[in-house]
């Protein structure tokens, strides 16, 4: 056992463990996304690098990982609760509405990237079969790399999302076409697969609706921390377990396992938990990829490698962006999500090894896209940056540009579509200062053109809020529609200003107690007022005076807004807020 403990794991495990504390720090110092240093630790520890001098310098053995093999299955957990931590912060009901991005635009992003680079290395002589494993490869984007970057709330989240999950998705399909086409046929019968993979999800997401919340709600009671933590990961290991015994992919069910638990009431806890051993075991993930660096090839072929890379990027970015821009995208975020999806990524990497074992590509053919691969996923950080300068570029294009601090104090509104346009009117008809913030380039120039103070700014990244230093606001005003991104921005605003006067829009009443639980002053229930409105109308309608109608009203509103504090466990304390000229007021 002793001699267990001081051998290749514990060795390896320093390394990993050394690489985060000294790489995340030192690359946020510096403003570089860690994704690149991670790389780089990979490839300086890997056996390309200072491996390849353990026989001359012996001591070299206990900062380098020996055994590169040995860390995949690290690196396949860090992939699981990634996917995982993502369907945390979905619905069943977004998916839903998803289907359209995810199956039309994500599609066709996916087909026709492949079919331009087929028709590329057809011209550069390779032949058909080899020509579409590669395309089918090469086609395919970062999930792991990307995501974080975006986010699935934002404008540019809500893009790219839909577009990555179709290519997770089509993981499947293509290995079953590239084995089929190949030297040994497919290993399954695709019809099976579905057939199968169809019933998994159905019982996963029958079983899911009724243990996991039992299960959640007993790990709580414990109050152990512990419990909640192992629960978490073995709900999404088991997942992933079962969706890939019928051929599915571990990906789908560390999904499928997180948009269950995102139903339930226990989802932030679980996202909280999870965080910490996602970004470590991501990590681990990117330490292989840079390990999956050959520095020879690196050295002997860079105006190659460098050029194939460039001509992949250039044809994936152009096509993404487009089709994009078709389904009414603005520019600005198009382009973005073009660069940002841009380069292979870790699929590529499983596709490629699908394309050797059925001998569609020779291995030192793959060998060389598998440095290219690597080599992209390392700039995908850099990528990311010149999306964000063109973005800047276009919008300054389209919309004026204005200084936040010429706006001054008064009231933010976040959100400037239907219902943030209406609550402007309505403080400017009262002579009320306020300013408008929204993600949508053509909302900010529509509102702009009109007069109204409305500048461009995405919220969901935690920089802009810093920078708008909202608690020096009269009041906030959320407005989007984006039940999640409310709910965390809330989150963050109180977290620095427990007094600031906070209104958001919500979707339900189940919505509203959330938004109470993290801290507004007032939820606007969208279904509750409809139904008031409607109530309203038809009393006026019957006869009934508009007085004693205007009356019920208020008072049916404030019994439900009781209601719904009462659902979200508040304090019966009112809340004490700041009202502009008239000091502390109660809530």
């Amino acid at each position: 056992m002793a001699g267990d403990l001081s051998g290749s794991a514990i060795s390896d495990a320093v390394v990993v463990l050394g690489a985060a504390g000294l790489v995340i720090p030192a690359f946020a110092r510096v403003r570089i996304s860690p994704v690149i240093g991670f790389i780089l630790v990979g490839v300086l520890v890997g056996p390309s690098g200072l491996g390849s001098l353990v026989a001359s310098f012996p001591w070299l053995y206990h900062v380098t990982i020996t055994n590169p093999a040995a860390m995949t299955p690290v690196a396949e957990i860090g992939i699981i609760l990634l996917l995982f931590s993502i369907g945390l912060e979905l619905s069943f009901r977004r998916l839903w509405g998803m289907r359209a991005q995810v199956f039309g635009t994500g599609a066709a992003i996916l087909l026709l990237s492949a079919a331009a680079i087929v028709l590329a290395l057809r011209v550069s002589g390779d032949g058909w079969p080899g020509a579409l494993g590669l395309a089918l490869a090469l086609a395919l984007s970062s999930t792991a790399l990307v995501l974080p970057i975006t986010g699935t709330t934002g404008p540019l989240g809500r893009v790219a999302f839909p577009v990555l999950l179709l290519q997770d998705l089509a993981l499947v399909p293509i290995v079953f076409v590239l084995g089929a086409i190949g030297a040994g046929g497919g290993e399954r019968d695709p019809f099976d697969v579905v057939l199968a993979g169809s019933a998994t999800v159905i019982v996963m997401y029958l079983g899911g609706r009724i243990i996991l919340p039992r299960l959640f709600a007993q790990a709580a009671r414990t109050k152990s921390p512990e419990l909640f933590l192992a629960a978490s990961l073995l709900v999404a290991i088991v997942a992933s377990l079962a969706t890939s015994a019928v051929g599915l992919g571990p990906i789908v069910g560390a999904l499928l396992a997180g948009v269950l638990i995102a139903e339930t009431a226990y989802h932030d806890e679980v996202e909280a938990i999870v965080r910490p051993f996602q970004g470590l075991a991501l990590g681990v993930f990117l330490i292989t990829v840079g390990m999956g660096l050959d520095l020879r090839m690196l050295v002997a072929d860079w105006p190659v490698l460098l050029a194939a890379l460039a001509g992949v990027v250039a044809v994936k970015a152009v096509i993404t962006a487009l089709l994009i821009r078709r389904d009414g995208v603005g520019w600005p975020i198009a382009a973005e999500s073009g660069l940002l999806l841009a380069s292979p990524g870790e699929t590529t990497l499983i596709v490629l090894g699908v394309a050797v074992s059925a001998a569609l590509i020779a291995p030192a053919e793959a060998a060389f896209w598998q440095t290219a691969t690597a080599l992209g996923m390392t700039v995908t950080p850099l990528l990311a940056r010149a999306g964000q300068v063109v973005t800047r570029r276009l919008n300054r294009g389209a919309v004026p540009e204005v200084e936040l601090d010429e706006l001054g104090p008064g009231t933010v509104i976040i959100g400037f579509g239907r219902v943030g346009r209406l609550v402007a009117e309505m403080l400017q008809a009262h002579d009320r200062r306020f300013f408008a913030i929204d993600a949508d380039p053509d909302n900010v120039a529509a509102g702009r053109s009109e007069g109204f103070p409305v500048v461009f700014g995405d919220v969901a990244r935690g920089e802009l809020v810093e920078r708008l230093a909202l608690t020096r606001a009269d009041a906030l005003v959320l407005t989007m529609d984006d039940p999640a991104l409310t709910v965390r921005l809330v989150k963050r605003v109180r977290a620095v200003d427990t007094e600031q006067t906070i209104i958001a829009r919500a979707r339900d009443a189940r919505h509203a107690a959330e938004l109470y639980r993290a801290g507004v002053t007032d939820a606007v229930p969208e279904t509750l007022e409809s139904s008031l409105q409607l109530s309203e109308a038809v009393l006026v309608d019957l006869g009934v005076a508009m007085g004693p109608v205007i009356a019920s009203i208020h008072e049916k509103r404030d019994e439900l807004r009781r209601e719904v504090r009462a659902a979200a466990d508040l304090d019966r304390e009112p809340r004490i807020r700041r009202v502009p000229g008239r000091g502390e007021q109660p809530g």
